[in-house]
Order: structure tokens, then sequence, then C-alpha cells
């Protein structure tokens, strides 16, 4: 008999469609009305809404959330998580439009190790729109890459931290970036980034005949606020003493954040998704 312990998985995952505090023209707290979240032991879970509605200022058609873990069924693999958001018909203030905006996160936990394989797909913008301008987003659902090798940790790949230099040199080189946004990219990752959080995004580039200015996934609206798109934070933590590898790896998925001021104010995050479970021993 060994003396080895069997290996086992914790499943964490969570979904939101929409929220967020609006202080104009109301000031109303916007509670998830779709939220799940997952049992550490797997399932599935999921949530529909529609019709939802605050006054004039914030509306959705229907909207739906899922979250679900299950073991692999192929033998070299381990334990799988997906976790999805949509917002259908989404409507704020007339101003900012979408058909549908999907968030979807799937990780694939190895049976020897702790890193995941992490991938984006199904994950898009149906028919953004500003002010009735269509917005054309340059997405990148392979901003994270590969998963390492040797269970090493995302933020140990050089062309992952290159990727992530190049958007915030791309954002910084541009002539007057808004307070809201030079502060929230001022620093440039690198090789050393190995604990704490790493925010970047799955979007590269946004354009438009829509009023305001874009900078990288960021628009910048007059008399509207700011438009952060796909942001994407990246958090390791407690790493393995003999190997350095993270034992957990959080991946949070935001595809939409409105920071208002002037014709509305209050934030808004809309299509969001988070994942974290761990392997143990």
């Amino acid at each position: 008999m060994s003396d080895t312990p069997e290996r086992y998985h914790i499943y964490d995952a969570e979904a939101e469609a929409l929220s967020g505090n609006l202080t104009l023209p109301l000031i109303q707290e916007v509670k998830p009305p779709t939220f799940v979240k997952l049992n550490e032991r797997g399932g599935y879970v999921s949530q529909h809404a529609e019709n939802f509605r605050l006054g004039g200022a914030v509306s959705f058609r229907s909207a739906y959330t899922q979250v679900g873990g299950n073991p692999s069924t192929k033998s070299d693999h381990g334990w799988n998580t997906l976790t999805t958001s949509v917002i259908e018909g989404l409507n704020v203030l007339d101003i900012v439009t979408a058909d549908r905006i999907v968030a979807q996160i799937s990780t694939d936990h190895p049976p020897v190790g702790y890193v995941p394989t992490v991938t984006f797909l199904g994950t898009r913008y149906e028919n953004l729109r500003i002010a009735g301008h269509a917005v054309k987003v340059s997405l990148d659902l392979n901003m994270l890459g590969d998963k390492p090798k040797n269970d090493a940790s995302y933020t140990s790949d050089r062309d992952f931290i290159k990727r992530i230099a190049a958007q915030r040199d791309h954002i910084q080189s541009q002539k007057d970036i808004p307070t809201g946004i030079s502060t929230r990219y001022n620093r440039l990752p690198s090789i050393s980034d190995k604990q704490g959080k790493i925010e970047c995004s799955l979007v590269n580039q946004t354009e438009g005949g829509f009023p305001g200015r874009c900078f990288g996934n960021v628009i910048d609206v007059p008399h509207f606020g700011i438009i952060f798109l796909g942001t994407l934070t990246l958090e390791q933590a407690d790493f393995d003493i003999k190997t350095g590898a993270p034992k957990k790896t959080t991946i949070a998925l935001n595809m939409i954040e409105m920071v208002m001021g002037c014709v509305g104010g209050g934030t808004l995050l809309g299509g969001g998704g988070k994942t974290n479970g761990q392997n143990f021993p």
C-alpha cells in the first residue's frame, strides 16, 4: 500500500451578469440579477433573468450565468471548470448598447502539478455600440498563451509579460491620457511579478466613429465616462517551497466596466466571471 495521499480538487468558480452602483440619474445599488457560485465539490449551477430595468438608466433583455466543474473524461487530464456570463440587449442611458456580451473562462487543472490550462473560447462582443456607432474590438483570446512548462507560473513566461508590456506601452505612448486611465496603467510588469495581482486585457485595441478617444482597451467618452473592455486579472499565490509552482491561480474577467460621470454617475460591471480551483495535496 502507498503512503502517498490521493489527489483531489476543490472547485471554486462564480459568475455574475451585472453589478455596480449608480449615483446619477438615480441613486441605486445594482445588485447582480444573476449570480452563481460553484460548490467546492463541483457540479453545475445556472441562473437566468429577463427584462431587467432600472428606470431608463440601465436595462437588458435577458442574461444568464453558469458554472460547472467535473473530473475530466480524458485520462491525461485532471479537473475541468467552466464559468460563463452572458448579457443580451444591454442598454446604458441609450449611450452604450450591445446585442450580446459573453464572458467565458475554462480551466483544466492537471492530475500532476497545480497550474491550470486556461482558455477563453466563446468570449466575444456582438454589436457593441457607443452613441449608435459600432465599436470594432480587437480581441486576443490567447493573451495568457499556452500553459507554462514544468508547472511554472504564468508570470514566468516572458512572452506573456511582453504582451502585457506592449498593451501598457501603447496606452502610455498617447498624449493627454485621462488621469483615470494613466494611474491604472502606470507600471509595467516584470518577470519578477510572481505574487500579487497583474491586470491586462483580452482587448488590444478599439476603434470606430463614436465620440471620444481610444487607449487600447479603454475608451474615454466625453460627457459619459471611461469604459474598460475585457479586463483580465491574474493572481497567483501559495507557492510550493520545492518547485516554486503557484498552488492557486485565480483568473478573473470583466467584459465591460463603465466609470461614469456627467450624464450618468457611478460604476457598472458587466459580464464577469472568476475561477480559482485548487489541487491537493
